[in-house]
Formats: structure tokens, sequence, C-alpha cells
């Protein structure tokens, strides 16, 4: 240090130039220590971790975003517990046949896969503990939802190495028939079963598993009365994370997306027969489902495929329109589109993608797609947006968010509820967060106001919950449970 500064006296060029290299030499020592001790950390903490994992039955799951959640209960189903469950059930007394089937939930997220109930009104003064379960029981796995009709519930799952539709009655939540066959997907993020909920219709069940098998069944008895794999049937891939797209019953026909190539990527059946009517399209498949809607003044079939949203003629299969919609990162689209008026509906997905009002008009030649805004300021990963009088309401990524529908200009974000689901009911909503609380958030566009909120299920919960008669319905892949939302019954 001494000749630094008599060498900074005599050379004052010099000296500033060793001083600024030995500064630089312990900045470097100084930065190159730092980054070890990160690696360090890491390196440490990852083997506390395998070994924890090893030694102690610690787990990763994937519940949506990233990283992983590290725990030591996983959402798996315990198949054991459901076989103990459904023997005891069968030496109940089986509940009175309903004098009607009337179909009040026929299918994913409602009668218009819109998230809307309509029924009658429901509870908003939750109590401080929250509502008290009619029952609670395990399921198997997958992440289906229900289809109810005339009091049974109608969900898919998996049981061991094979897939079952089953139907339960939603008072006692009493099995009341079982319809198994041999199907076994998994995959690592999101793990086993099947994932599309089955839809009703005229009396009978439309299933699709996660590998393709299409069955259709008698609702009072599980009696399969015709089936087919559309996968095989139109030589077609199974998407990475399985068959997830609800068939659509409408009219005398039940729609798929199987993606195949060829014009055989949406497929129209016979619901009565099984056999097919109609095939369009070379698109491969996303995970949402079709809808029934009406746009421009036409009825059509909106079906959103891994590389655009189109609108098909239900009669035959027809493309009406078709609007550009890719899912950033090489992913396929997951939410439903969202009708947000006579001519416009909503697109939207994660990974950084988006959302887009997409407005379809009439022309000389027929319809026309066109977008009239898009943004970041809503991203729906797994789950699916509602539409109340104006405004959409939706989880961006894990957040609640209000959207101007007219604009698409964010109103609020606030909340934390995972990557759970949203349906609104009685100018209110009701999120299922992807750990299993149920909570009710008033549907105001001026403002965030979280009414109630309780611990429905325990663990990472994907599945959309069903909304009949006053009562709700939800599950993951370990429980299933029912509460009322009648007024007076909580």
């Amino acid at each position: 240090m001494k000749m630094v500064r008599i060498t900074s006296f005599l050379f004052p060029p010099l000296g500033l130039i060793l001083l600024w290299r030995g500064g630089q030499i312990r900045l470097r020592r100084k930065i190159l220590g730092t980054i070890f001790l990160a690696l360090y950390s890491v390196l440490y903490a990852g083997a506390v971790v395998a070994l924890l994992m090893l030694w102690t039955g610690l787990a990763v799951e994937w519940r949506g975003g990233f990283p992983p959640v590290l725990t030591w209960h996983k959402t798996l189903p315990n198949y054991d517990a459901v076989e103990a469950s459904r023997r005891a059930q069968a030496r109940m007394p089986m509940p009175s046949e309903p004098p009607a089937i009337q179909a009040e939930w026929p299918g994913f997220r409602g009668p218009d896969r819109d998230g809307h109930y309509d029924g009658q009104p429901i509870a908003t003064n939750w109590p401080a503990g929250g509502l008290r379960p009619l029952w609670r029981q395990p399921v198997g796995g997958g992440y289906a939802s229900f289809a109810v009709a005339g009091g049974r519930a109608f969900t898919l799952e998996q049981r061991r190495e094979q897939e079952a539709v089953t139907a339960y009655d939603v008072e006692t939540g009493r099995e009341l028939w079982a319809t198994a066959y041999p199907a076994d997907f998994n995959e690592s993020m999101g793990g086993e079963g099947p994932r599309a909920t089955p839809a009703y219709s005229d009396g009978k069940v439309y299933s699709l598993g996660a590998t393709g098998n299409m069955l259709c069944l008698d609702a009072a008895s599980g009696k399969v009365i015709w089936k087919v794999n559309i996968l095989a049937d139109n030589q077609a891939d199974l998407p990475y994370y399985g068959m997830a797209s609800s068939p659509l019953v409408a009219g005398d026909k039940v729609i798929v997306q199987a993606g195949g190539r060829n014009g055989k990527s949406v497929v129209a059946y016979d619901k009565l027969t099984g056999q097919s009517l109609w095939r369009a399209l070379d698109d491969p498949a996303a995970y949402s489902s079709p809808m029934l809607v009406q746009l421009a003044g036409r009825p059509q079939v909106l079906v959103v495929t891994e590389r655009r949203a189109v609108g098909l003629q239900v009669a035959d299969g027809a493309l009406l329109w078709a609007a550009p919609w890719k899912v950033n990162q090489g992913n396929r689209n997951n939410a439903q589109p969202v009708v947000l008026g006579p001519d416009r509906f909503l697109l939207s997905a994660g990974y950084g993608t988006g959302s887009e009002g997409v407005e379809i008009s009439k022309t000389a030649s027929g319809l026309a797609a066109r977008p009239v805004w898009r943004n970041t300021a809503m991203k729906n990963k797994f789950t699916s947006s509602v539409f109340w009088r104006g405004f959409v309401f939706g989880l961006d990524e894990d957040m609640l968010v209000c959207l101007d529908a007219n604009t698409g200009q964010r109103q609020w974000k606030d909340g934390r509820y995972g990557y759970g689901q949203v349906v609104v009911a009685d100018g209110y909503l009701i999120v299922l967060s992807g750990d299993g609380q149920l909570a009710l958030v008033k549907a105001a566009p001026d403002h965030y106001e979280e009414a109630g909120r309780f611990q429905a299920l325990e663990g990472k919960t994907w599945n959309h919950p069903a909304l009949a008669a006053g009562k709700i319905l939800v599950r993951n892949a370990a429980q299933m449970a029912c509460f009322d939302l009648r007024p007076g019954h909580s």
C-alpha cells in the first residue's frame, strides 16, 4: 500500500491505474464469491429437498404456477378409501327414482357453457366458519366436473387402472351406479385421470375419457348404449395433457374435438346411434370445449382449435368464419370463449398470451371475424371467465380481474385464488380456488369486495364447480362435496 501511495504521488496516472486494477480484482473476487455462495446454497437446498423426498415423503406438485409446490400431502385419490366408501353406500337404501329427469346443469359450465347459474337465489351471508357440507366423501382421480339432472350428478373419474362414469344422488352423495372400462392416462405435471366433464341430454349421459373413449350411457342405469374411440375413429393423435374437451350435445348430434387430419378435426356423431354425421377442419385439437352459440344472427358451433377460433354450421360442419388464435410457448388453448353480446366474444389464454375481443359481422359472402381489442390484462390459464352486465370477471393467472367487455380496459385487479374456477350467480362470483377454498365476491365493476371464503376441499383443485337446485357440487382428484346455497339453509 505504501508503494501505491509513493507511485501515486510521483506518477499520478500510473497510481490511479494501479488503484483501479486493485479495486477491480477485489470486485471480481466479491462477485465470484457471491456466485459461488449462491450456487452452493442452491445445490445444498436441492440436496436437502432430495433427501426429504427420499426419506419423508415430501413431493412436488404442480398447481398451475412456477415453481411447483413442495408438499407432504399431494392431491391424489385414495382408492382404498373410495372403495370402502362405496361398499358402505351399497348397504344403504337406494333413493326413489325422480318422476322426470330435467337437466339443471347439463354439462361443462352449465346450460350454455358460460358459467352462469340462473336458478333460484343464493345465500350471500355466508357464516364466518363457512357453509356446512350436506356431505363430503372420497372420489376417484381426474379433473372432470359434474353434469346434474333430476337430482343426479354425473362425473368421470379414475378408479385404479380404469376410468369410471359415475352417478351420485345429489342429496346424500350415494353412488347410484358406476360404469368402468380399461383406461389409464398419466402425465408428469397434471397427474392421472380423465379431464373432460360428461354431458346430459334426454335421459342419456355422454362422456369422453382422457384417451379418447366416448360413451353414451343410460342415465338411470349406467348401461352403455354405444361407444367409440374418437382418436382411432379419426386417425388423431393424443395431446400431451390428454383429451380434455367435453362433448357438446346439439340437437340430434354430439360434437367433439378429435383433432384428426384430412378433415377429421371436429366431428359430429348421431347422439342415439354413435354414427358419424359430419367431419370438418384439419386443425390439431385444443383443450377447450365446443359451444353452441348465436353470433351475428346465426346459430353455430364455436370451437377453439390449436391455431384458431372458428364458427361451424351446426347442420353440416361447414366453416362460417375463422379468427387466428395462438397460445404462446407452443401451448394449446384451455379457456372457454366467452360470448359478450350478439356479435362479440372473448378469447383468453395464459403463458403471457392475454385476451382478445372478437367481432363477427355479416358480409356479402357470409360472415367474417375481426379483432376489436387485445391486451394482457386477463390471462385465463386453466380457468374461464364469466360475462356479467357489460363486464368480464375472471382470473388473470391467479388474481381476480374485472375488464370492460367493450374496450378490454381493466377496472380492478385484486384477491389471489390460485388457478381456480369462476361462476356467476345472483350478482355474485363464486370462486373455487386452486387450493379448494370457496369464495363469494360481489360482481361489481367499480370495486373488489369479497363477502366470504372457507375451505371446501383439501388440496389442489382445478375442477369446475357445478350448481343445480340451489346446491353447489365441488370436487378435485381426491374429494367431492356438496353445499346448500339456498337462503336460510346455510
